[in-house]
């Protein structure tokens, strides 16, 4: 949407808002962007690569007869891309993928 006799830019409508933004803003705001969803832990603190998290429940691990008791220390997380999943490493269990809603950032 545009008026020329104004001299002003086009707006784009944000559905996520319910808002019209001028386009400069938007696109401002995709070149911010790193293309992956932020990842919110338990209590809303936001998790990157690397972090240390603590689990805030005990949690049975499916596949190696394993419970991690609520407490443990997860050392340096990798983000997968999805919103609410973390890749972690641990010892004696491969391939441990953690939701961020059973997790607080240390």
């Amino acid at each position: 949407m545009t008026d020329p006799a104004n001299g002003d830019e086009d707006y784009i409508y944000d559905e996520a808002s319910g808002e019209w933004m001028p386009a400069s803003e938007v696109a401002a705001a995709a070149d911010d962007s790193s293309g992956q969803p932020e990842v919110r832990d338990a209590v809303g603190n936001v998790l990157a690569d690397g972090d240390q998290v603590t689990l805030i429940k005990d949690l049975t691990v499916k596949g190696a007869g394993q419970t991690l008791k609520q407490g443990t220390l997860i050392k340096s997380i990798r983000l997968t891309g999805d919103a609410q999943e973390i890749d972690c490493k641990f010892p004696g269990i491969k391939g441990l993928v953690l939701r961020a809603e059973f997790v607080r950032k240390r």
